[in-house]
Order: structure tokens, then C-alpha cells, then sequence
């Protein structure tokens, strides 16, 4: 039996992260994997589970969570006909096999080397968060053909190194090649499944060689799951209250400051210092 004290220890760290992530994910729209990822790294790391694939339990975990967010997100933004299908549709294949080719990748990477990757990528994604421009472009719809071909399989990639759904390089991507920032954020939702779908299948049947919490399948702790899931059905209406309620404006700054910091700890501590 699972020591109690334990499980008790890691229900009330989950239970405030997935607060914290819920809040975020309604007040600012950012994706909570982006928040889970670090969160989970110094949880698991607190409670006694370290070790080399540490990490990959801290990004499969995360994508798992994305898939019920995801179908939620996709659902509410369908019902007032902000999907853009004809992107989904496109978009999916190259989606699909990029993050397939992101599991298989993480699965065989050690935790210090998938820290490094998400410092890096953090990083890259809070200081556009922090400085880019609503008015930039790249082009004036979404690339098609070869180019389509480039940037879909890199979004989910990038998104499974990351341990993400669609919003953090899906959102940008689209808004920089002329869509409508909330069709982008409700399309993104869609990119966050076909993202979070095949990746999680795939991290269920990876071999954990080191001591992993209570109920963890393959690299993916299904308490952890349970407990965000649970917790940010709770907290994000109260985020979303909270962003009708003031200006999320300078808070997404703050937010981008707050990411670059976590970043650039990830670093720190996968270069050894």
C-alpha cells in the first residue's frame, strides 16, 4: 500500500498547482501544460521521485490533462462557430506524426537533456509572450502545401518536448499568418488534441526504470491527472471572472516575466548548477 502520509503530501501539492494552473489557463488563456510541467518537476522532485526520467513523467502527465481540457475547449468554442475545421483538417496529419515523432523522441531522452529542451523553448515562448506584437506578420493566410508540410509536423514536436497543447506555438503561428486571434484560440484547442491524443498512447507503454508515485502507468501518474483535471474544471471560471474584471493586458506581462525566470532555472539546474 501507498504510504498515506505521501499520498496525502502529494494531493495537497496537485491540488494547488491545478488551482494555480486553472486560474492562469482562465485569466490569461495561456495552456496550463506550460505551468504543469515545471509545477510537477519540483512536486515529483520534492516528494523523493528523481531520477532520469523524471521529466518524462512530468510532460506525459501534463499532455494527459490536455486531452480533457482540449475536448472542453474545442466543445464551448464550436458552440459559438469559432472552430476553423478547414485548418484542423489540414493542419492534423502533419500534426499527428510530429508528435509521434516527439513521444518516441522524449522516451529515449534523459530528464537533464528534456530540461534543457524546455528551458530553451520556454524561453523563446515568454519573451514572445512579453514583447511581440499583434500587428506582426508573416503572411496573409495559413501556409499550404510544402510549407504546411515544414511547420505542422514541428508544432506538435515542439508541443510534446514541451509537454503543451496547441496554444503556445499554434496561437502565434496562426495569428502571425492573418487569423483572427480568437479563431486562432479556438483552433489551437483542436491542435492541443491531435497533439495530446497519439503522444499519451504512446508514453502509457514506456518503460519506467526509476521509482515512480502510486498509480502511474507507463510515464503517466494518473493521480496527478485526476487531482489538475478536477481542480481547474474548478478554478478556470474563476479565472475567466477575474479577466472580465480588470485588464489581462499587464498581467500576461507579468506572466511572461514569471516564465522566463522559470526557464531560466530549467537551465540552470540541467547545466548542473
Amino acid at each position: 500500500m501507498p504510504d498515506t502520509m505521501l499520498l496525502l503530501q502529494m494531493l495537497i501539492m496537485l491540488m494547488i498547482i491545478g488551482a494555480f494552473a486553472g486560474v492562469l489557463a482562465g485569466l490569461l488563456g495561456v495552456g496550463g501544460g506550460i505551468v504543469l510541467v515545471p509545477a510537477f518537476f519540483y512536486a515529483f522532485q520534492t516528494l523523493g521521485y528523481d531520477g532520469p526520467q523524471l521529466m518524462q513523467m512530468c510532460l506525459a502527465t501534463s499532455l494527459a490533462t490536455i486531452i480533457v481540457t482540449s475536448l472542453r475547449s474545442v466543445h464551448s468554442h464550436n458552440k459559438k462557430g469559432a472552430v476553423d475545421w478547414t485548418i484542423l483538417r489540414g493542419w492534423a496529419p502533419g500534426i499527428v506524426i510530429g508528435a509521434v515523432l516527439g513521444m518516441l523522441l522524449v522516451s529515449q531522452l534523459r530528464s537533464s537533456t528534456l530540461q534543457a529542451i524546455f528551458g530553451t523553448l520556454a524561453l523563446v515562448v515568454g519573451l514572445y509572450m512579453g514583447f511581440g506584437r499583434a500587428h506582426w506578420r508573416l503572411g496573409d493566410e495559413m501556409p499550404k502545401g510544402p510549407k504546411r508540410w515544414a511547420f505542422s509536423p514541428a508544432v506538435g514536436f515542439l508541443s510534446v518536448l514541451m509537454g503543451i497543447g496547441g496554444g503556445s506555438f499554434g496561437v502565434p503561428l496562426m495569428s502571425l499568418h492573418n487569423v483572427p486571434i480568437h479563431r486562432a484560440v479556438a483552433t489551437a484547442a483542436g491542435f492541443g488534441l491531435l497533439i495530446a491524443v497519439p503522444s499519451v498512447i504512446g508514453f502509457l507503454f514506456v518503460d519506467m526504470t526509476m521509482p515512480v508515485p502510486p498509480l502511474t502507468v507507463g510515464a503517466v501518474n494518473f493521480v496527478a491527472f485526476g487531482i489538475i483535471i478536477a481542480m481547474t474544471l474548478v478554478t478556470a471560471p474563476w479565472g475567466v471572472k477575474l479577466a472580465h474584471a480588470m485588464d489581462p493586458k499587464p498581467l500576461k506581462r507579468v506572466f511572461a516575466v514569471f516564465l522566463v525566470l522559470v526557464a531560466l532555472n530549467m537551465l540552470r539546474k540541467a547545466l548542473g548548477y
